[in-house]
């Protein structure tokens, strides 16, 4: 078993009225490229680093005024299986009302409520990437090598399925050529 990992800041989800104008943004003014998103516009992923699929998402149905920001979670990279299942073990003892272990095929993540009701997010990549957005329930309470194993088995069956180091390839690329213009 792994030593336990000091969580590393890793993306911002971000509730958003207008979809288009905010990947513009991101896009145009801070230099991101998108790298995945769904088809019906609900939900963009955006990177600037080949090694990170996403380091902000951008989610349609803001229900805020504009002069309230609003954050959709904080996630936390914890680098392996084992602490992500640490993590669910331990906010399952701590009583937290919310939480949602999930497979996204890319990555493996518990979802929790902190104490005012924010929501956090502990997870590590997988080896695999398959477009997104994807998310399934999984028990944490199974072996690594068992969810390393079902997850795998998925993802080989979903359409896109690729090696991550193939597609961060082709997003380095697009990265590079975004640099480039």
């Amino acid at each position: 078993m792994s030593a336990e990992a000091a969580p590393r800041l890793s993306h911002v989800g971000l509730y958003v009225h207008d979809v288009p104008v905010m990947i513009d943004f991101y896009t145009k003014v801070l230099g991101f490229v998108v790298s995945d998103g769904a088809e019906d516009g609900r939900i963009t992923f955006l990177s600037r680093n080949p090694s990170d699929h996403h380091q902000v998402v951008l989610v349609r149905g803001r229900t805020t005024d504009t002069a309230t920001p609003m954050v959709q979670q904080v996630s936390f990279n914890v680098e392996t299986l084992a602490n992500v299942q640490r993590a669910f073990r331990k906010v399952r003892e701590a009583g937290c009302k919310v939480i949602d272990p999930r497979c996204h095929g890319n990555a493996w993540s518990v979802y929790f409520s902190d104490p005012e009701g924010n929501r956090i997010e502990m997870f590590c990549d997988t080896p695999w990437y398959v477009p997104q957005p994807l998310g399934y329930e999984i028990d944490l309470d199974k072996s690594e090598d068992e969810l390393f194993r079902e997850t795998e088995a998925d993802c080989r069956g979903r359409e896109g399925f690729k090696p991550m180091e193939e597609w961060r390839a082709e997003i380095s690329k697009k990265i590079a050529a975004k640099l480039e213009a």
